[in-house]
């Protein structure tokens, strides 16, 4: 199992929910953080916690609708000096849910594209070619299970192009100790899922990092977080290695 400390993660949407919850676990790890939300006054509360527990940590805001200020995002995270080790691709956006789907607007799809697909792709196409230079990394792009649903037909599109993208790329550096790979938190209660959801954010912990520490040189895998629920770490990257196989 890999061990993290000392390692630097870049976690998008730190400030609540899913990445909130990651962020506190990688730093309990021993992981120095960079905490990316829309608004630095978002990650104010995370970033003052986790450098509580003796981890180093800075705080970015981008709007991710906005691919210029992904970009330029990018370039502050360059000027930090630290190696980008381990992405996660956190952040998402479901726009609408439309009753009436026939009548779907383009901005559903254009926006959905720009959050939950094209920026994490701009991202990993950043961060990615560094650590295959450096021989080791781990990005983890979350996906979604929604499926045969058109009312949200922007984000579960979204997602699937992701999930695309995420299965190229890993067929690139299989057999590497670079590895991407998909995970997905389940319908949990958040901002997104809603208060109706049947799980409670905590249950995507440890399932929804597994990823990160895994260390079977395999990608382009899901690996649904429901799937570790209730599990110590240890035994969730056991499971992940023994049972969740690569798609090539």
């Amino acid at each position: 199992m890999v061990d993290v400390k000392g390692k630097w993660a870049f976690i998008t949407g730190a400030a609540r929910g899913i990445g909130y919850l990651s962020a506190k676990f990688m730093a309990e790890k021993g992981c120095n953080l960079i905490l990316h939300s829309r608004d630095l006054k978002h990650t104010e509360k995370v970033l003052e916690e986790v450098k509580a527990l003796g981890v180093e940590a800075y705080a970015v805001s981008c709007e991710l609708n906005d691919l210029e200020s992904v970009d330029a995002m990018l370039k502050e995270i360059d000027a930090f000096g630290v190696p980008v080790d381990i992405v996660l691709n956190n952040a998402g956006m479901q726009v609408a849910y439309r009753v009436d789907y026939f009548s779907t607007p383009v901005e559903d799809y254009t926006k959905s594209f720009n959050i939950n697909c094209i920026a994490p792709a701009m991202i990993c196409y950043h961060f990615m070619p560094k650590m295959i230079e450096r021989g080791w990394g781990r990005i983890l792009n979350t996906t979604s299970g929604i499926a045969l649903d058109p009312h949200q037909a922007g984000y579960s599109a979204s997602k699937a192009a992701l999930n695309k993208i995420t299965i190229d790329l890993g067929h690139t550096v299989q057999g590497t100790d670079v590895m991407i790979n998909l995970t997905d938190p389940g319908w949990c209660r958040t901002d997104l899922g809603g208060q109706h959801a049947p799980n409670a954010p905590e249950s995507a912990i440890p399932g929804i990092v597994v990823g990160v520490f895994v260390d079977d040189k395999k990608s382009g895998r899901n690996l649904g977080a429901q799937a570790f629920v209730g599990m110590s770490l240890e035994d969730a990257v056991k499971k992940a290695e023994e049972v969740f196989d690569s798609p090539y």
